[in-house]
């Protein structure tokens, strides 16, 4: 990466405020020539958003004012074309991009890529050298299995927004390079249980404790960046839902468990089937095949007591589905190897890291939401008719909003335990 003229830019996010303070705070006194840039979005239910530039001996607090208070709006009207003066300025070395902390770094990363700036994406000015992610591990096993919501903990990214704190700190900590620790577990038991769900949630990530880093934090912090790291690349909602080698064997009671079929869900009992993802299960990750939308891939993700489906585009067998050549050769191998003559890629593939659920009531569950064999010979035009419950989609707070491929739109089956009881 030495011989790239572009800036590099660390993406560093966490729930975990006053520790990833500490570390941008580090970078900036480590470098001069570093920049630190920080959104603070706790009033954007009132349109402002309160920015913090420091460079060498500046420090600068803009109070922004937006026309609709949301993190799509900070991104394409402030945070991307700041990005782009930053990297154009000759005493700008590094730019640290310090995320608020509600938002999630693999959106962020998509709208650096593929957002317009003028007439080009800002990637062209940047390089994500790496993606680090602060845990406070004093409460990180309880946030990453609760239900809590960001507006009962007072951390909206806008008026809209319905996310869990388990949903945000789990995709923080999923995407991350290298992830920092800090603070104390409760006890022996939830640190190991931690440790379990973080092989399997980020295997290839490594970690790194915040104590380690009080001297030469901005190279200790890069070296620790693996060689296969992602550096921001966001991950095609078709491609592995399993990434890195994780464990397959269980511990503390974290496990991985995998669900496949080859005939499609019946929109209304999956719809009440996948309540058994929201006790005892961390994370889901998982492409669905539904009846009432055949032609539709759903992209389902959970994490603690929140879970959103959206869809993920056409499937390669849809009629308006992508050519081959368009889409990545991981796509295609996985559909070459379980074509199917009469529908194709279509399948249900589903990863579950689970917590204390019992891997067999959740195979139960999910193959009892699957057409019956006389379900499956009535055929798509029958298929077409059943209620669904998956039709109505949340839209952005700005019609205009360019939404990124990897964000999954939360439908009206984006609920969280206790209201669905």
């Amino acid at each position: 990466m030495t011989d790239d003229p572009r800036v590099p830019l660390t993406v560093l996010s966490g729930l975990a405020p006053g520790p990833s303070s500490a570390l941008a705070d580090a970078l900036h006194l480590g470098d001069a020539r570093t920049a630190v840039v920080h959104h603070d979005l706790r009033q954007i239910g009132a349109g402002v958003v309160r920015r913090r530039l420091r460079l060498g001996p500046r420090d600068q607090l803009t109070a922004l004012e937006l026309a609709h208070g949301c993190v799509s709006c900070t991104l394409r009207e402030d945070l991307l074309p700041l990005l782009r003066r930053l990297a154009r300025m000759p005493g700008v070395g590094r730019i640290v991009l310090h995320l608020d902390e509600a938002m999630e770094p693999e959106p962020v990363s998509w709208a650096i890529e593929n957002v317009l700036v003028g007439d080009r994406p800002v990637s062209e000015d940047v390089v994500i050298e790496a993606v680090v992610t602060v845990l406070d591990t004093a409460c990180w096993l309880a946030d990453a299995t609760g239900d809590e919501t960001l507006d009962e903990r007072g951390l909206i990214a806008s008026p809209e927004d319905e996310r869990t704190v388990a949903q945000v700190l789990l995709s923080q900590a999923e995407f991350a390079d290298v992830l920092v620790l800090s603070g104390v577990p409760a006890d022996g038991w939830s640190a190991a249980k931690a440790n379990a769900i973080l092989e399997r949630l980020a295997p290839a990530a490594t970690r790194i404790d915040l104590s380690a880093l009080d001297t030469d934090v901005a190279a200790k912090l890069r070296a620790a960046v693996p060689a296969n790291a992602r550096r921001g690349r966001v991950t095609d909602m078709h491609g592995p839902l399993l990434t890195g080698e994780p464990p397959l064997h269980p511990d503390c009671g974290i496990a991985l468990f995998t669900f496949t079929a080859t005939r499609p869900f019946h929109p209304g009992r999956l719809h009440d089937a996948i309540d058994v993802l929201l006790d005892g299960v961390v994370r889901t990750r998982g492409r669905l095949w539904v009846a009432s939308q055949p032609d539709i891939a759903f992209y389902l993700e959970s994490a603690g007591g929140g879970l959103g489906i959206g869809h993920a585009g056409p499937w390669l067998a849809s009629p308006d589905g992508p050519s081959w050549e368009e889409v990545s050769p991981e796509r295609r191998t996985l559909a070459s190897l379980r074509w199917d003559p009469v529908h194709g890629d279509r399948a249900q593939e589903i990863v579950v890291l689970t917590d204390r659920a019992a891997p067999e009531e959740i195979e139960a569950a999910l193959s009892g939401a699957l057409l019956t064999d006389d379900e499956l010979a009535d055929g798509p035009s029958a298929w077409r008719a059943y209620p669904d419950p998956f039709g109505e989609w949340h839209e952005e707070p700005c019609e205009d909003t360019e939404v990124p491929e990897s964000t999954v739109e939360a439908s009206s089956a984006q609920n969280r335990k206790d209201d669905r009881k």
